[in-house]
């Protein structure tokens, strides 16, 4: 640690709409995968935290669900998750994609975090897909529509920009000490790593409704004499019709979920795994607050 500049440290929400970007933001600024990540919206479904410590700082990201108008229970949760973790933080980053305009930008979500009264920086993401000469009437019309002090646009897919964006962040947040050691990357526990990392299969190889109809729940993690960690994992749907379509014709589709959920927790965990999936049936389970409490959201 450096004892001639000024520690920095502080809680930084990334907030925006589904799929806008910000799990992907979050493990370019950590250089490792620790958000899953999908083409399908809605993919986070509980606060990410992940620790950033470097020579004079420490940020403690918090990667959100994004903030939408819910449906139902489990989605009322989200936003709540986003929400929450918005008013705690000590800076915001609020996402956009670079193919929305400030008129279409998504004022529910702008309105909400503005009554928070939070530093805000103002992220345009995805300017990999747009040409580069509208970069700056874009920058210029988001200030004159939303007063933005700060406004970077970034690629998090490819790491553009993302360095500037990290300078910017570590002088908006307070001098302070640091809250974690300084080798830790996250505070929740390796359960739920390994259930999202099944949760992000599922989510890849299943289709249509399937995917938001599941969740992931690790009953048993445990160390055996030659090594290899056993994992017992139950996957739960909401109906008895999605089971069958997990598990797959012949139980293809479940032995693919589990082969390539092993590969990626074993990489993981630094250790041989075998992986145990089940999948059980829990009616309707994301309008249910009994169900959703036991089931971690």
């Amino acid at each position: 640690m450096s004892e001639n500049r000024e520690f920095r440290s502080g809680y930084v929400a990334l907030i925006g709409r589904p799929n806008v970007g910000k799990s992907t933001l979050l493990n370019s600024l950590l250089g490792e995968k620790l958000s899953i990540v999908t083409p399908k919206a809605q993919t986070t479904r509980n606060r990410i935290t992940g620790i950033l410590t470097g020579n004079n700082y420490q940020i403690i990201f918090l990667d959100t669900p994004g903030i939408f108008d819910p449906a139902y229970r489990l989605q009322q949760h989200m936003v709540s998750n986003a929400l929450r973790a918005a008013s705690e933080s000590d800076l915001l980053v609020l996402m956009a994609e670079a193919f929305t305009t400030p008129e279409n930008f998504e004022k529910e979500v702008y309105n909400r975090i503005k009554e928070l009264k939070k530093n805000c920086i103002l992220v345009i993401n995805k300017v990999d897909l747009i040409n580069k000469d509208k970069l700056l009437p874009l920058i210029e019309a988001y200030y004159k529509k939303f007063g933005f002090e700060d406004i970077i646009p970034i690629s998090a897919l490819k790491g553009d920009g993302v360095k500037e964006l990290l300078d910017l962040i570590i002088k908006a947040l307070p001098v302070g000490g640091m809250f974690y050691p300084e080798e830790q990357i996250s505070d929740l526990p390796e359960r739920f790593f390994i259930a999202e990392i099944i949760r992000e299969k599922l989510l890849m190889y299943t289709q249509q409704e399937i995917p938001y109809s599941t969740t992931v729940q690790v009953e048993e993690v445990k160390e055996r004499k030659n090594g290899r960690l056993y994992i017992r994992a139950n996957i739960y749907v909401e109906r008895p019709s999605q089971k069958g379509i997990v598990i797959g014709k012949n139980g293809k589709m479940l032995k693919k979920i589990g082969q390539f959920s092993r590969i990626e927790i074993e990489k993981w965990m630094e250790a041989p795994v075998y992986l145990d999936l089940w999948v059980g049936v829990k009616q309707d389970w994301r309008k249910k607050e009994r169900e959703l409490n036991e089931l971690g959201y």
